[in-house]
């Protein structure tokens, strides 16, 4: 069983870069060939591993009874020692010393099932590729429009009163023939999503403290930033008005939108990005670029820039 179990892993690992996602999507009862084979192969490798080890316990190793008295949480050294030599009569009794193939398989069992762990890794990348370059660049851009979450209508500038908080979008994200934006689907869709997620609010322009360059990112008081947490890429939008402080509720970090969204609370390690708006000849909020920094959480190649 042991054996079968490496061996099901390594069909894990096969079938991982045999079949690729959304092929053959009805193969088995309308899931796919790469869903099916995954979930089996690396199923029959946590089952077999399992069930290996009840027989291992079950047949080979000793089968009798222990009582184990209360004692004090301090134990005399004597009991340790006794603790100790209790430990090695138990390996001398379970066989594993004198059995090397029940040993050595069941250790290779366990060791060769890190294999999927190291292979699903990958899946952490953005897109098909390795192109970790991605997730410094959104799919905002100059002039599209920001739009309502969810329903996709536009924002006009006038409409937005001081206090107020909007969760809003990338107007791609609602591609109409009118806009002309292409379509997205499936993961690209879901990523793109995450990273252009926004938060707008409007206080008065005499609050905001701008950060250096960043005069003219506002519009009469209406700012913008990342909905992502730069802690762990949660999405934030408990905002308080009187203080214009927005908190994340994964772990409470805390910031303050109207001084360029700095860390006041919090472990998160840096501010959220805010995108440059303006507004368009009808009067609705467009951005002026794409973030001018990654969005969300810390990374090993973003602190490399």
């Amino acid at each position: 069983m042991f054996i079968a179990a490496m061996i099901s892993a390594v069909l894990f690992v096969v079938a991982y870069f045999s079949f690729s996602v959304g092929d053959n999507w009805d193969t088995f009862a309308g899931m796919g060939a790469s869903t099916v084979s995954l979930g089996v192969t690396l199923g029959m490798s946590l089952l077999l591993i399992g069930i290996g080890i009840i027989h291992l316990a079950r047949k080979l190793m000793a089968d009798h009874e222990m009582v184990e008295m209360r004692h004090p949480a301090a134990s005399p050294q004597e009991d340790r020692d006794a603790t100790i030599q209790a430990l090695n009569d138990g390996l001398d009794e379970a066989g594993i010393g004198r059995r090397p193939l029940v040993r050595n398989t069941m250790l290779g069992a366990v060791g060769i099932l890190g294999l999927p762990a190291v292979v699903l890794l990958r899946d952490l990348a953005p897109g098909s590729t390795l192109d970790v370059s991605k997730l410094a660049h959104t799919i905002w851009e100059p002039d599209m429009r920001l739009v309502r979450d969810v329903v996709g209508t536009p924002i006009l500038a006038s409409e937005i009163e001081v206090g107020d908080l909007i969760n809003a979008a990338p107007e791609a994200m609602f591609p109409t023939e009118e806009n002309g934006y292409r379509e997205l689907e499936g993961a690209e869709e879901q990523a793109e999503k995450a990273k252009g997620a926004i938060i707008i609010v409007r206080m008065d322009p005499d609050d905001i403290t701008p950060a250096k360059g960043r005069d003219k990112w506002t519009v009469d008081g209406i700012i913008c930033y990342s909905k992502i947490c730069t802690h762990v890429g949660c999405p934030i939008s408990l905002y308080e008005r009187t203080t214009h402080h927005v908190l994340c509720p994964c772990h409470q970090s805390t910031f303050d939108l109207a001084d360029a969204a700095k860390v006041v609370f919090g472990p998160a390690a840096r501010p959220l990005p805010q995108l440059p708006i303006k507004v368009d000849g009808e009067g609705y909020l467009v951005a002026q670029s794409d973030f001018t920094e990654p969005i969300g959480a810390s990374y090993w190649e973003r602190e490399k820039q």
